[in-house]
This record gives C-alpha cells, sequence and structure tokens, in this order.
C-alpha cells in the first residue's frame, strides 16, 4: 500500500484493538488509540513501539480519534457498541469504517445470539448513517495472536456493500500478514459473526489455542 492512511481505533485498548493497533503500527501505519478515557488512550499508544521513521502512535478520546482518522476501525464489545457509535457519528461521514463488532452475549459467548437487525454490521450502518462507509471484517482472528511476530494462519472475511472499499480492507489485512476475502455484501457478516461463537466453541472442545478460518481452493491473484 503505497499510501498508508491515518488508522483510527475505536476501542483500541479493549484485547482486539491492542492487537490489531500492534500489526499496523508494526507495518507502518500511523495510530490514533481511542478510548471512553483519552489519557487510557494515550497510555495504550505509549506502549506501542513504531519502526524508525514511522509516525509515533497516538492516544485521544474516541471522539478525537474518530475526528482525526482518515479510515475508522471499530473494535468495541457488542454490549458498548450502540452507545459508543452515537459519539463518533458526526465524524464519521465520507469515511471507510471498518466495523469488526460480534455480537457476543456473555456468559454463553460460545451459542450464536445474533441480534434482530440481522448481524452487529447493519446494526454499526445503520446507526452511523448512510455517510459512512462501513466494511465488516477481521472476526475470525485471535486477539492474542495478533501481538505475536508469527505468522497467523487464517482468513479475514470481507463484507461490505462497495466491492472497492472490499478491496481496500483486503489490502490492509494483507499489510499486517493476513489474507482478506471478498466475502459479499455487509448483511453477509452474519456468517463470520456467528463463526466467531463456533470458534469459541471449538476452543474449549478441543482445548485450541485461537481456532480460525481458512478458506482452501482460492488462488490469490
Amino acid at each position: 500500500m503505497a499510501s498508508k492512511p491515518v488508522l483510527a481505533i475505536i476501542g483500541g485498548t479493549g484485547a482486539l484493538g491492542s492487537g490489531l493497533a500492534h500489526r499496523f503500527v508494526a507495518a507502518g501505519f500511523p495510530i490514533i488509540i481511542g478510548s471512553r478515557n483519552a489519557e487510557k488512550g494515550r497510555e495504550a499508544a505509549s506502549r506501542l513501539v513504531a519502526p524508525t521513521g514511522s509516525v509515533t502512535p497516538l492516544g485521544a478520546s474516541n471522539e478525537d480519534a474518530a475526528r482525526a482518522g482518515e479510515v475508522i476501525l471499530i473494535t468495541v464489545p457488542w454490549v458498548s457498541q450502540s452507545g459508543i457509535l452515537d459519539t463518533i457519528q458526526a465524524f464519521v461521514d465520507g469515511k471507510l469504517v471498518v466495523d469488526t463488532t460480534v455480537p457476543l452475549r456473555p456468559p454463553k459467548v460460545a451459542r450464536v445470539q445474533l441480534p434482530r437487525e440481522g448481524c452487529a454490521a447493519l446494526v454499526t450502518q445503520g446507526r452511523l448513517g448512510p455517510g459512512a462507509r462501513v466494511v465488516s471484517a477481521f472476526h475470525n482472528v485471535a486477539a492474542h495472536k495478533l501481538k505475536s511476530p508469527n505468522s497467523i494462519d487464517c482468513d479475514v472475511l470481507v463484507f461490505g456493500d462497495d466491492a472497492k472499499d472490499r478491496e481496500f480492507v483486503i489490502a490492509l489485512a494483507k499489510e499486517i500478514g493476513l489474507r482478506g476475502l471478498h466475502a459479499g455484501p455487509l448483511g453477509n457478516s452474519v456468517a463470520a459473526e456467528a463463526l466467531t461463537s463456533v470458534l469459541i466453541g471449538i476452543n474449549r472442545a478441543y482445548k485450541v489455542d485461537g481456532a480460525g478460518l481458512r478458506i482452501t481452493g482460492v488462488i490469490e491473484q
């Protein structure tokens, strides 16, 4: 990717958000860690080590991160999703928003429990409005593996109503060592969101350290 956009990671102090931040910073992307507590965001950013010559990671409130970011990544728990989306809605018009939200409902997180809207990605699009270009991805990647220097044997299914926006997110995934695949319109995100609960159950049943998803038969162009 020739030009690396500023990535605002909303909820970037959590497990998935911090894992993605670790990978994107290592790949040379300018990063802003968003948090409901700006100081907590700055503390998380201070723990990231950028390559020589790269922009120093920053921390901010979720609102300020969304305002400054060129691409917005939503990495918040399902229970917090609606409230946090409302706080950033004014700052995402025209921007690409990558939603990673999975509708997990503790304590039965290994049971698929989808929202009445169909999936979390459609909730995000509805909450942010038509001005946001929502794509969903990164649901089935074990968060702790993102912080490892090792390669990750996992594909990323990318959903969105605009093929060019999906292609951009596939390119983002490639930058951090993951293979992204076109998986259809935003509503299809229901498949990956449901699979997250299935993978949690597989982890427990087989004592797996972060089961992932690999699509066979696809030859990369």
